[in-house]
């Protein structure tokens, strides 16, 4: 289960913003997961909750935002946000796209004090 090294790396990197910011905890988190990510949420939260304990997100609360993929087709010009992994223009049925989003994971906020 690699939600568990996911965490880890999370964990670290709220750490190590909250020390450059000279807070002493971290009461919030907010991430997005993209549908394409490879990381399923329900295991990232399980993994969150069980690792921040004694950290300094031991009270903090994890967001999770799902990012659906997002694709933009080089023919036509269509930008779409697909619910499945099927990577055609819905409007011209072209292949020839490329990903804006929804491959990725991103901390996209945090609050600290």
């Amino acid at each position: 289960m690699h939600e568990y090294s996911i965490v880890q790396a999370l964990l670290t990197q709220c750490e190590d913003i909250a020390t450059q910011n000279e807070a002493t905890s971290v009461s919030s988190i907010e991430i997005k997961i993209g549908a394409m990510s490879g990381v399923e949420s329900h295991l990232l939260k399980i993994a969150f909750d069980t690792f921040k304990e004694g950290t300094i997100c031991d009270f903090a609360e994890l967001i999770i935002r799902k990012q659906p993929l997002k694709i933009s087709c080089n023919e036509c010009g269509n930008e779409i946000e697909l619910e499945s992994p099927l990577y055609k223009c819905t409007k011209c049925e072209s292949l020839d796209v490329k990903v804006i989003d929804g491959e990725d994971m991103y901390l996209m906020r945090l609050e600290m004090e």
